[in-house]
């Protein structure tokens, strides 16, 4: 099948034969977002892009990474505006909850379960992150064109059946697009396949974590390692997804 935009990415993952090719495509996004907000094109200077930022803001894994990206100024700009908005959106929660002026209450009714506008605000400011976002608003799109490609392309399914499968964490979300996507027949095909598939590679990974282990008994010194050596970090991934031992990420030159 001739490759259109939305499936070169897809099937770019695929052909990197990671642990799972949806990790991949999720770590691909997220760098190409920090680069894009902090990178050399200075969007963190443009009042469109801080204006998402100011509204978003970022959840604390990629506060980490964009730390730890090295942009200080940068950082510092979207930390600035940011800040400015949330105080003002704080203000406005603890109006809700706080004693109305010139009462002689001291405390109001406690709200009900829920009904607290400040533990909302809070809430919701923890749940969003631009960069999160990014991935989402573009994550349905790589399940509809997974399925696509899954029906259509003989190659990519052969591809997919080769393949190292998925994190389990990923897999979930294929499996709950297969039930939205897929045809009752297709969707009986689809469960088959990747029961086969999920469990010869959770066995793999199982047995590297496994050899891993004995390589630590003085007996097997002098043995080899087989493909084991990085069995911690895929165990990891395979379980929930990511990457555990990547490097941090700071601007490509």
């Amino acid at each position: 099948m001739k490759e259109k935009l939305y499936t070169i990415p897809l099937n770019e993952a695929v052909d990197a034969h990671d642990e799972c090719p949806i990790c991949f495509i999720e770590r691909k996004l997220e760098q190409d977002t920090i680069d894009f907000v902090l990178g050399n094109s200075s969007s963190y200077m443009e009042s469109d892009v801080r204006a998402d930022t100011d509204e978003a803001g970022f959840c604390r894994k990629h506060f980490q990474k964009m730390y730890d990206y090295g942009n200080s100024l940068g950082n510092a700009w979207i930390l600035k505006t940011h800040y400015r908005k949330k105080i003002d959106e704080m203000k406005k929660a603890f109006d809700q909850v706080s004693p109305s002026k010139g009462s002689f209450k001291l405390f109001k009714k406690p709200a009900a379960e829920g009904e607290n506008a400040l533990v909302d605000w809070i809430h919701k400011e923890n749940e969003s992150c631009y960069i999160c976002n990014r991935f989402k608003e573009t994550y349905d799109r790589y399940m509809d064109t997974f399925f696509y490609l899954y029906r259509e392309d003989s190659a990519f399914h052969d591809k997919i059946l080769n393949s190292k499968g998925f994190c389990l964490t990923h897999f979930g979300d294929l499996c709950e697009a297969a039930d939205k996507y897929l045809k009752a027949d297709e969707r009986d095909r689809f469960y088959k396949e990747m029961e086969t598939l999920m469990t010869a590679n959770m066995e793999r990974v199982y047995e590297d974590v496994s050899w891993f282990i004995e390589k630590y008994d003085y007996r097997n010194r002098d043995a080899d390692w087989k493909n084991s050596r990085d069995a911690i970090q895929r165990g990891m991934q395979n379980m929930k997804g990511g990457y555990p031992a990547d490097p941090i990420y700071r601007p490509q030159k």
